[in-house]
């Protein structure tokens, strides 16, 4: 599962991944996902006007689905686990996709080295 920015740079700025994200993603073996989570981000970072989500949601969404990525729903259980996440990040969008990425088993891409604290389900790229 790919975290918000990595979200954003595969599919606008793919040259903002680094060489072992590109290879991730590329490799056929994984499957892409991205976190409902992430799209809500991009709504209200984009409708603040954030210069880092000058994106059209829907249109990313639409363009994900096309290429192939599936989409994890939040659900109660994720949004339950968020308490069992030490307090390392404080952004809300970042300790749900991490608590997804436990719940479920998955691992979570980031580039941020603070979200990569959680350690397990939870990669720097």
């Amino acid at each position: 599962m790919l975290d918000t920015h990595l979200l954003l740079w595969a599919a606008s700025e793919p040259q903002r991944l680094s060489a072992k994200a590109r290879n991730l993603l590329l490799d056929p073996a994984n499957h892409l996902m991205f976190s409902s989570a992430s799209l809500w981000e991009i709504t209200i970072k984009n409708g603040l006007e954030r210069s880092d989500f000058n994106v059209d949601p829907r249109r990313l969404w639409r363009m994900l689905l096309v290429n192939g990525y599936r989409e994890l729903p939040v659900t109660s259980e994720h949004s339950v686990a968020v308490n069992d996440l030490p307090p390392l990040h404080k952004d809300p969008f970042d300790r749900i996709l991490v608590a997804q990425a436990k719940v479920e088993g998955l691992t979570l891409l980031t580039a941020d080295k603070l979200v990569a604290k959680y350690g397990d389900g939870v990669r720097k790229v």
